[in-house]
């Protein structure tokens, strides 16, 4: 008899998207589903949670199939940067508006790498905003404030 393989980190993410899914199945309880037809305000979230713990499942079942390695180190580099970013332009881009946000918000991100430098961020930075604003702002036309109330003069 083969011996049982295990992959740690395919396990523990398929766990987590399972957790994630249930968490969400029991949140969309309370809101109307409704059919495919006339759907209710929680049958797209019911959805997406089903799939999410269907990929979980899948997930887990692979990680039983091929031994994986080790759990290497956390980036906790990159979650120090990474995370706290959308969080920043979340916060900031009503005051701020979107050019400024946005150009923080990448900046920020970054840095998650040990390989950047300031030079490089900073123009990693501009290229993704001025990029943005251009396809958000001009292309699509959406109806946002560049700059916001706390940078106007």
């Amino acid at each position: 008899m083969k011996p049982l393989a295990f992959d740690t980190t395919n396990a523990l993410c398929g766990a987590i998207f399972v957790l994630l899914g249930g968490f969400f199945i029991l949140q969309c309880i309370d809101l109307e589903i409704g059919t495919a037809l006339r759907m209710g305000p929680g049958y797209f979230p019911l959805v997406l949670a089903v799939i999410l713990t269907l990929l979980g499942l899948v997930i887990l079942a692979q990680a039983t199939r091929v031994k994986g390695d080790a759990l290497g180190p956390i980036a906790l580099r990159g979650m120090l940067f990474i995370l706290p970013a959308p969080v920043f332009f979340g916060l900031t881009v009503r005051g701020l508006g979107f050019v400024p946000s946005l150009f923080f918000t990448a900046l920020i991100a970054a840095f998650a790498s040990t390989r950047m430098k300031a030079p490089m961020a900073l123009v990693l930075a501009a290229a993704i905003t001025v990029f943005s604003v251009a396809v958000f702002s001009y292309a699509l036309g959406l109806p946002f404030e560049r700059f916001g109330p706390w940078v106007r003069f």
